[in-house]
């Protein structure tokens, strides 16, 4: 489902050919690589939900060119953006960009297994109800041993921790009052609902976290 959303989320302008540029991504790309390749299997398959523009899995599939990358996007411009980026850095280890909607029930098992699954900024953009479908599909989708790594901005115990979150909160609350950051607590009872186990909470820039849990063998 896509949401009605402030001008201040998800801004990408259009590049050369079918290229869009994201801003955000450029910007935290290095960061997000870096954290992969301390966190993710070293070999595999990775799926990415909403991939956006195919900066990022650009970045991660060159980085970590022993994982093969699944990129989905809801968005057909988006899709056609991502698969215009790996096919400039001629990447041979990303398939073409798939439509799927990862708040819908149901996708998990359709694609999975996966070693390792990756998803940023999205949950402040998606209803709770969604959030949780769509951490129990992803964990559907991951291989025994699979990681999940959920990156973006959240609250802190029900407290938002800067100026820049809360007004970004509130614009998104605004344009849709159903979105809007979700809280570290509840993430980590979703995961743990999820049959997910939390390995990790990592600090990144700008204020966000990222969820690193895995799907342990029973």
């Amino acid at each position: 489902m896509i949401r009605k959303l402030p001008s201040s989320a998800s801004v990408a302008t259009a590049q050369e050919g079918a290229k869009l540029h994201a801003p955000a991504a450029a910007r935290n790309a290095n960061a997000l690589s870096e954290l992969l390749l301390t966190h993710a299997p070293s070999q595999g398959s990775a799926l990415e939900i909403a991939s956006g523009t195919g900066q990022h899995i650009t970045a991660f599939a060159s980085t970590m060119p022993t994982l093969q990358w699944y990129p989905t996007e809801i968005d057909s411009a988006r899709r056609a953006s991502i698969d215009a980026y790996v096919k400039e850095a001629e990447l041979t280890n990303v398939a073409p960009a798939t439509a799927l909607d990862a708040t819908a029930p149901g996708w998990g098992i359709r694609h999975g297994p996966q070693d390792l699954i990756v998803l940023i900024n999205l949950l402040h953009l998606i209803s709770p109800p969604q959030t949780t479908t769509l951490i129990t599909e992803a964990s559907a989708a991951l291989a025994p041993n699979g990681t999940v790594i959920l990156y973006g901005p959240f609250k802190r115990t029900g407290v938002l921790t800067s100026e820049g979150d809360a007004r970004f909160d509130a614009d998104l609350r605004s344009a849709d009052p159903a979105i809007g950051y979700k809280d570290d607590l509840d993430i980590l009872r979703l995961l743990g609902d999820a049959g997910l186990t939390l390995e990790n909470i990592v600090a990144m820039p700008a204020n966000n976290l990222a969820f690193v849990a895995r799907k342990v063998r029973p």
